[in-house]
């Protein structure tokens, strides 16, 4: 039996899926959470096969949920299952260890395909994803870590790094603290950095402030 675990934050895809999953005599769903921290303690108590893996989540996200899973199980083989194809969350995700990259428009014949594949150590990309992979392929590697960010977390790195709070960049900026929260989780997940404050170092140190 290949043993999966369903991280999602939408309770009725995690419903819809493991039901179908549970139908497939080969796969069995072990277990189901609802953001990334939760996946990362089910992964390590349960050592499933392969993960399913959301990447928009309240709180911790899909992208650190499996950098962190990846670090900690060298054989975790992660599949992202998600509504989003952006370059700032194509790129990270499959950097930080996930073997495969799904649309959530994908049949669910063609997920459970894929996690029969992933389960054999073989990757299965989106189309779009696989063009992406390719052409990033094609030009030189970037130099440094921020040249990861997107043009709104580089704004607001320099926000943070000019002391400002979660609640003082969601004013200046016009957007909701959830969102700042989590623009800040992909800035520290894309520069490696652990807290604010590395984070304000890491501006200064590159001079992305004046």
């Amino acid at each position: 039996m290949i043993r999966v675990l369903l991280v999602d934050d939408h309770e009725m895809v995690r419903l819809g899926m493991a039901a179908y999953l549970e139908a497939q005599p080969d796969i069995e769903v072990v277990g189901e959470a609802s953001n990334g921290e939760e996946g990362i303690k089910l992964a390590l108590e349960h050592k499933p096969d392969v993960i399913l893996m959301d990447l928009v989540m309240e709180g911790m996200d899909g992208v650190e949920a499996t950098k962190r899973i990846c670090s900690s199980m060298s054989d975790a083989k992660v599949i992202v299952l998600t509504s989003f194809i952006d370059d700032d969350k194509v790129y990270p995700v499959i950097e930080a260890g996930a073997l495969s990259y799904l649309l959530k428009t994908s049949k669910a014949h063609e997920i459970a395909s894929a996690i029969r594949a992933a389960a054999k150590g073989e990757s299965v990309l989106e189309a779009k994803v696989t063009g992406k992979v390719l052409s990033r392929m094609r030009t030189p590697s970037q130099s440094f870590p921020h040249d990861l960010l997107t043009a709104r977390e580089l704004e607001i790195l320099r926000l943070i790094a000019e002391g400002k709070t979660n609640g003082e960049i969601a004013e200046a900026l016009f957007i909701a603290v959830k969102t700042v929260k989590t623009h800040t989780t992909n800035i520290f997940s894309k520069l490696e950095v652990e807290d604010r404050t590395q984070a304000a170092i890491y501006a200064h140190r590159n001079k992305l402030v004046d």
